[in-house]
């Protein structure tokens, strides 16, 4: 008689929370830890405390405050995108300052939240870096899509540059020539008329790229391939 094989009851999500405020802290642990698919392992109350966990434990994502003492939530996402690139990084703040989401998805956030997001949206956000993909509320993006052109020193949207062969450090990114240049074109704030007039394609078509270009990155809609496609450095205008 063979036997039935178990379901791993473990969680698939391995979390770490870094906050100064102590009752944030417990809050989050609390209401995470009802999740069935999250583990709370670890809550800090500072980035230097952050890195020593994640050192000693790595997790799959990463929950940090912008403004701690100290380390802030900046610097620390900068070393962890520095030490641990594949390690998930949530940042969740009370400040909405258009400033500090340019500065932490520079620094390699995949999601920005400010702590009066709905229970949904922050679950959301948190499984979709787990599973690699990026969060952004879409009133953010434009703005975001202007600081990068503006660091760049672009004074209006330049034509997409062709994209760098080797995609987040590898080589056997999934997108073909044609949806590289699409993604070129969302990355620059562009909708789906303007990319079909820009390419010489009808909206379907695009519409149709759009749809395998979210596939094969495994995100949801064009805000996620978006950050995704400036975490990595795809494009040249979209720097570091």
């Amino acid at each position: 008689m063979s036997e039935v094989p178990v379901s791993d009851p473990r969680p698939n999500i391995r979390l770490m929370i870094a906050d100064d405020h102590q009752l944030v802290r417990e809050g989050l642990t609390r209401l995470l830890g009802m999740e069935a698919d999250i583990q709370v392992t670890s809550s800090v109350a500072s980035g230097e405390e952050l890195l020593e966990a994640v050192r000693n434990d790595l997790p799959d994502v990463v929950l940090v405050d912008v403004r701690m003492p100290g380390m802030g939530g900046i610097a620390t996402v900068r070393e962890i995108s520095a030490r641990w690139p594949q390690l998930g990084v949530v940042l969740l703040t009370m400040h909405d300052e258009d400033e500090y989401v340019f500065q932490g998805i520079s620094a390699g956030a995949r999601a920005y939240l400010v702590k009066d997001c709905s229970h949904a949206e922050l679950l959301q956000a948190l499984r979709l870096v787990a599973r690699g993909g990026a969060y952004l509320p879409s009133t953010k993006l434009g703005k975001l899509m202007q600081q990068f052109r503006k660091d760049a020193g672009a004074p209006a949207p330049p034509p997409p540059a062709p994209p760098s062969p080797a995609v987040g450090g590898r080589t056997d990114h999934p997108l073909s020539r044609r949806e590289m240049d699409v993604l070129a074109h969302v990355v620059r704030g562009l909708s789906n008329k303007q990319i079909a007039r820009e390419l010489s394609i009808d909206e379907t078509t695009v519409k149709t790229h759009l749809h395998r270009i979210f596939e094969k990155l495994r995100v949801s809609d064009r805000t996620q391939a978006a950050i995704l496609a400036l975490n990595s450095g795809w494009f040249p205008m979209a720097p570091r």
